[in-house]
């Protein structure tokens, strides 16, 4: 698996009461056709895939759009359940606010864990404050100058770092899952344990351990080394 393109489910329905959805539907189509949409699904689900950088730009977009039901659960004073873009508003409402005074990347979430795995320091640059808030797939990190006028250009300068490792390593970087379908629980806590001891000697990769399998990430020769010494 190459990490070329990201595929993201948007739940539109939260825009029912101010947009005919498939209208909205046809204007995300013509504000980002470098985007690939699939049907707009009964419940008010489309998937979306495409590059990092068009995916913002839709997210932008519907940012804009999410105003008005910002202000609607403000006056009500009431939290949205709506899911836009695989998150709730009340996060987006959150970046939102955060647009004028901090810088926003979205990023893969297996290439934001990796770049922490190998990269710490792009994410411990002084004078600035870096979050990342995870959502499945995709991992939206704001960066923050901590002080004056110069901690927020060096926060421009820490997000346009991040965004060319991310732009980098997205061509490079590739992802190996070894499933445990099929195997006991004692199989299983072998293969974590092995994954865990080889990781030291690996530093170029990332293990994602879960209950049903593990992710390997990294280059096609550092996964394909790792892997198959898990396998002997």
């Amino acid at each position: 698996q190459a990490f070329l393109s990201v595929t993201s489910l948007l739940d539109v329905a939260v825009f029912k009461d101010l947009f005919v959805l498939e209208d909205l539907v046809e204007e995300m189509r013509k504000q980002s056709p470098a985007l690939s949409f699939g049907p707009l699904q009964p419940d008010g689900h489309i998937a979306v895939q495409g590059s990092f950088l068009a995916l913002q730009g839709l997210r932008e977009f519907l940012l804009l759009k999410a105003e008005p039901l910002s202000g609607k659960d403000k006056a009500e004073g009431s939290e949205s359940r709506g899911r836009l873009g695989r998150r709730r508003l009340q996060e987006h409402r959150g970046v939102t606010e955060m647009r004028n005074s901090a810088h926003v990347v979205v990023l893969d979430t297996d290439i934001y864990r990796y770049l922490r795995h190998v990269l710490p320091r792009a994410f411990q640059a002084s004078g600035v404050v870096i979050s990342g808030v995870p959502d499945g797939d995709i991992t939206t990190v704001c960066i923050e100058g901590a002080g004056g006028r110069a901690d927020a250009a060096h926060a421009l300068r820490v997000k346009e770092i991040i965004e060319n490792y991310s732009m980098k390593l997205q061509k490079v970087l590739r992802k190996e899952r070894i499933c445990f379908e099929g195997h006991g629980r004692g199989e299983k806590q072998r293969y974590q344990r092995v994954c865990e001891k080889l990781e030291p000697h690996y530093p170029g990769v990332l293990i994602v351990p879960s209950d049903t399998h593990v992710d390997v990430v990294g280059t096609s020769s550092d996964v394909f080394e790792f892997t198959e010494e898990v396998k002997r």
